[in-house]
């Protein structure tokens, strides 16, 4: 077996290379030739490695430039999703199997975008730029400098940029970046982003913030990209970046300079801040781009009369990132090339179709029914799990368990298996004892329901969920995810595990106990946040009314001071949030130890909690 896997992976990257060069889009006829004259072995389920990689090869392919939700390629995958549970004769529900739904994939300027500073005007896109979280106004004021808009009290630093300056109504102008020590080390790095910046400036009064760059945080004064950032949520005043050569031109009369002002503030260690006699008119006009996306839906009807009335879904994202960029998530996001995901997550929809395929035959049709759904728009915020598990096209009560693949083309040789959501049911590690018996896969549990991936969704609506994966790499979110790097006969191993376990699941007289296993700590570390409340906040959230609760987890914070899922956060310690970021922004100075007020709506009631952390 690793034989034939070897000469494979130093075949195929030549083959492709040929191909691609010859031709600008790679059909699936040109794939299977490419493999013509390869042997490969069946697993003991009939699972085949050639099958798997034609699946992969055209969704992976050049013609289906990395699958981005809400793409005209990401509507081809879908359909060749569709057309293949088609083929197998299962039911499509929804529009024909595919359930629209809107989503943003990026973010343009309107006409109208101006800016005047003095009797200077500035070009968008060229002297300046909008932020795209900030909110469409017009605004007229005076500037506030206040330094690297900060603050905060800790063990080791106090700093306030605020104190002793006026901002109600009027800009405050603040330096991207953070306070850094004599060794060039980030002394507030948990506070310096933009977002971050924002929320303590309207805490104080500001009516809009000004961005500039000093020379220490960017010496060549680029300008941020206008690339929607994945998030919905938006400020609730205009924010823009100006180029610091405007600034110090009005400066010039006053004797200062941004560069200047940087310099002293960061050898002093000591808060610099003062209102101008400049005033900045400018208005903001921003449109979300929007663009309908698609799941994909097959059905196979369980053949017990009783048991036929509960399901098993089983899913898979399809969409990956583009051709990457500035913003996509890709981890070279200044390199603009095809991001094929063929591991993420060309593999796991693959496998979801080899699996249809495997339980559409008569002798392989369980008891209960089983609902394969390909998920859109996982990449950018698992919006289309969401909208699925909010908008159900079948019975959502009815629903045993939630089986979700995610990346399982490359087994390593050490044959190790993740498994995800082992604690969402009591019968679980039972159930996983007895198949690790019968399967040469080592396999690494995790509890956790919550997770970076479309089971989450499931979870959510406390529905007993298991994740998939064969794990990362070093090649995840860049170009180099392609069918090269797939372990093809690792994954009919998976796949002879995975058609194991469904058929266990499917087939069980045995009643799942859902229990709950929410997020462990490392979701605090991922934020350097000192503390974590223990929720699952929703993170595709549009507006600024507030963060809705998705789960509590048993025994945090949280659920001591009486949280309740489906509560919505308004406010922490006396301090608005609108919404992940702002939430997110509160945690970063909340200590252990702390007792604070939450302030949520429950039901349309206002109830203020107190909280320990």
């Amino acid at each position: 077996m690793f034989a034939k896997l070897k000469s494979l992976t130093v075949m195929t990257p030549f083959i492709f290379k040929k191909v691609t060069a010859c031709c600008a889009k790679i059909s699936l006829t040109l794939f299977l030739l490419l493999y013509a004259g390869i042997t490969f072995s069946q697993s003991y389920a009939g699972f085949s490695a050639e099958n798997a990689l034609r699946h992969i090869g055209y969704l992976a392919s050049d013609q289906l430039r990395g699958r981005k939700a809400g793409s005209q390629e990401g509507l081809i995958a879908a359909q060749y999703i569709r057309d293949h549970f088609k083929q197998l004769g299962m039911t499509l529900p929804g529009d024909n199997g595919l359930q629209p739904f809107e989503v943003i994939t990026g973010i343009s300027l309107d006409e109208g975008n101006f800016l005047t500073i003095g009797d200077h005007s500035l070009t968008p896109g060229e002297d300046y730029t909008p932020l795209p979280f900030s909110i469409s106004a017009d605004l007229s004021a005076n500037l506030v400098f206040v330094g690297y808009g900060f603050d905060l009290t800790s063990d080791t630093l106090t700093w306030n940029d605020f104190g002793g300056v006026d901002l109600k109504g009027k800009w405050a102008v603040i330096l991207r970046g953070t306070l850094t020590s004599s060794s060039g080390k980030e002394l507030i790095p948990a506070n310096a982003d933009e977002r971050f910046k924002v929320m303590i400036a309207q805490d104080h009064g500001a009516a809009g913030v000004i961005f500039v760059s000093g020379t220490m945080t960017d010496q060549s004064d680029n300008l941020l990209k206008l690339s929607y950032d994945k998030s919905p949520a938006t400020a609730t005043i205009p924010v823009v970046q100006i180029k610091r050569e405007f600034l110090d031109g009005q400066l010039a009369p006053l004797h200062l300079r941004i560069e200047d002002l940087e310099k002293e503030i960061s050898d002093n260690k000591k808060p610099k801040s003062m209102e101008w006699p400049i005033t900045v008119t400018a208005s903001v006009k921003l449109s979300k781009v929007r663009s309908t996306a698609y799941n994909v839906v097959g059905i196979i009807e369980g053949s017990d009369p009783e048991l036929r009335r509960q399901s098993v879904i089983i899913g898979a994202h399809f969409d990956h990132l583009g051709t990457g960029g500035y913003g996509s998530g890709s981890r070279v996001p200044d390199t603009m090339a095809i991001h094929y995901g063929a591991d993420d997550n060309a593999s796991g929809v693959s496998g979801i179709l080899l699996l249809a395929e495997y339980f559409s035959r008569p002798e392989h049709r369980p008891a209960r029914t089983l609902v394969f759904v390909a998920f859109d728009a996982e990449e950018i915020g698992l919006i289309g799990s969401r909208f699925f598990a909010e908008n159900p096209l079948t019975d959502l009560k009815n629903t045993y368990v939630m089986v979700n693949f995610d990346m399982i083309g490359r087994l390593k040789e050490t044959n190790t298996l993740s498994v995800g959501g082992t604690g969402t049911a009591v019968e679980f590690d039972s159930l996983l004892n007895q198949l690790a018996n019968r399967h040469p896969l080592a396999l690494s549990r995790s509890p956790e329901g919550f997770g970076p991936s479309d089971h989450a969704s499931f979870y959510a609506k406390n529905i007993p969920v298991l994740f998939i994966s064969t794990g990362a790499h070093a090649d995840y979110h860049t170009p180099r995810d392609n069918v090269a790097g797939i372990n093809a006969e690792g994954m009919t191993t998976v796949l002879d595990f995975s058609a194991d376990l469904i058929t266990a699941l499917a087939g069980s007289n045995e009643k799942l106990t859902f229990t709950e296993a929410g997020p462990s700590s490392r979701a605090s570390h991922r934020y350097n946040f000192k503390v974590t409340l223990g929720i699952m906040p929703d993170m595709t959230s549009a507006g600024n009314d507030g963060l809705r609760v998705e789960a509590v987890r048993p025994g945090a914070p949280a659920s001591g001071g009486g949280m309740l899922k489906g509560d919505i956060i308004t406010a922490i310690d006396g301090n608005p949030v609108g919404n992940i970021y702002d939430y997110m922004g509160r945690l970063k100075n909340l200590n252990p130890g702390q007792i604070i007020t939450v302030d949520v709506m429950r039901n349309g009631q206002h109830e203020v909690l107190l909280i320990h952390l």
